[in-house]
C-alpha cells in the first residue's frame, strides 16, 4: 500500500488495522503533506517500532527530479521521474503575488491534439492522486527549506496548482479529484487556487459539475466550428462542438462557477476575425472569459505564432462582442515550456 495519496481518514485507519491510535494517523498525515517527507524513517515522532512495522505493509515513493531548466523570468521546469522510471513533466511559475506549480495528470497524453509536443509521447498510464500530488510537493520544497510547512509569505510557497500539465485531467477523473481534495484539505491549498484543464469531455464535465467543487474549470477550444477542432483536437470526434457547449453552459448555471475557456491562437489557422466573431456567438450570454495563448512553437509541428497584430485583433472582435479576454503571460520559451517538450528532449537523447 503506497502512503502518498491516501488522507487522513484513509490514514487513521491504517493505523487502526496496525493497533495503533487513530493521532499517529494525523502525525503521518502532517509528515506527508506539511513536511514532504520522504521517507518513513523521517517520521520521528512515531516509535520506531511503529515505523518499522509500517515500512513492512506499506511504502513511500516520491518522485525524483532527473533535470531542471530555468528561464530568464524564474519559470522553472522540471522532468521529474516516478518510482516506475517512467517520467513526467511539472513547472513552477513564480509570480509577483503568487506561486503556481503546474502538474501533468498522465505519463503521455491519449488526446492527440495536432500541436501539442505531449500527443506525440503517446499514452503510457494515468498518474495516482499520489504521484499528481508529490509534484507539488516537491516542487514547494525547491523553493527553500521552510517552503513546505507553516505560515509564509507569498513566494515562499506553493499557492496555486494548474492542472495544464501532461495529459488529460478528465480521462483520470478519480485520481484528479481525489488529488484536488488532498491538495485543499491536506497541503491546505485553497479549492479556489485549483484550475483543472480539459480538451472538453462532456460526460466528464458533467460528473465535475455534480460535485460542486469551488475549482476553476478552463475547457480548450481552440476552434469555433467542429470540422476544424476535429482536425486540432482528434478525441473531440466523439461529441459535437454543441453539445460541449451545452454542458458547459449547465456547468456554469449549476455551480455558479466563470469558465474559462484557452484558445490557443495559431497562424493561418484559427486566428482570423470571422473566426473569432463565430467564437464571439458560440459563448454568448454565458459566464465566462476566453484566455488567449500565443501558439508556443514545438518542433516538429507545422504550425506558426500569429502576428501581434493578428492577436490584437482576433481580441478585439471578442472584447467588442461583450466577451471578457485574457492574454496568457508569456514565460519560458527558452526552456521549452511546452507541455512535453522537456520529455520528448530526454527521451531523444
Amino acid at each position: 500500500m503506497e502512503l502518498l495519496g491516501l488522507d487522513r481518514a484513509e490514514l487513521i485507519a491504517v493505523c487502526k488495522q496496525l493497533g495503533q491510535p487513530a493521532f499517529r494517523g494525523r502525525q503521518i498525515a502532517d509528515w506527508l503533506y506539511k513536511k514532504a517527507a520522504r521517507s518513513i524513517a523521517e517520521m520521528t515522532n512515531l516509535p520506531a517500532a511503529m515505523r518499522e512495522e509500517l515500512g513492512r505493509v506499506t511504502t513511500l515513493s516520491r518522485v525524483e527530479i532527473v533535470t531542471a531548466s530555468k528561464a530568464p523570468d524564474g519559470t522553472t521546469k522540471y522532468l521529474l521521474k516516478l518510482a516506475d522510471g517512467e517520467t513526467i513533466e511539472s513547472v513552477l511559475l513564480p509570480y509577483a503575488d503568487r506561486v503556481s506549480v503546474c502538474v501533468s495528470t498522465q505519463v503521455g497524453c491519449p488526446a492527440g491534439c495536432l500541436f501539442c509536443a505531449t500527443a506525440r509521447c503517446g499514452f503510457v498510464r494515468n498518474l495516482t492522486a499520489g504521484e499528481i500530488v508529490d509534484q507539488v510537493l516537491t516542487l514547494n520544497a525547491e523553493l527553500g527549506p521552510d517552503a513546505t510547512s507553516g505560515p509564509h509569505s507569498v513566494g515562499q510557497r506553493v499557492t496555486h496548482v494548474v492542472f495544464m500539465g501532461m495529459g488529460e485531467p478528465l480521462m483520470n477523473f478519480d485520481n484528479v479529484v481525489k488529488a484536488v481534495h488532498l491538495l485543499n484539505n491536506e497541503v491546505g491549498i485553497g479549492m479556489r487556487r485549483i484550475t483543472v484543464s480539459t480538451v472538453g469531455i462532456p460526460a466528464a464535465i458533467r460528473r465535475l459539475a455534480e460535485l460542486d467543487l469551488q475549482l476553476t474549470l478552463a475547457v480548450s477550444l481552440h476552434a469555433p466550428d467542429d470540422a476544424l477542432r476535429r482536425r486540432l483536437i482528434p478525441i473531440s470526434a466523439g461529441y459535437s462542438l454543441d453539445e460541449l457547449i451545452q454542458t458547459c453552459r449547465e456547468y456554469a448555471n449549476f455551480t455558479g462557477r466563470r469558465i474559462t475557456f484557452e484558445y490557443l491562437l495559431l497562424a493561418g489557422v484559427n486566428d482570423s476575425p470571422a473566426q473569432a466573431a463565430a467564437l464571439a456567438k458560440l459563448l454568448r450570454r454565458m459566464l465566462c472569459n476566453v484566455n488567449l495563448i500565443p501558439f508556443n512553437e514545438v518542433g516538429g509541428v507545422p504550425y506558426k505564432r500569429p502576428p501581434r497584430g493578428s492577436i490584437a485583433a482576433f481580441r478585439s472582435v471578442l472584447e467588442k462582442a461583450g466577451i471578457e479576454v485574457t492574454q496568457r503571460m508569456e514565460r519560458g520559451h527558452s526552456i521549452a515550456a511546452a507541455c512535453g517538450q522537456l520529455r520528448r528532449r530526454q527521451a531523444s537523447a
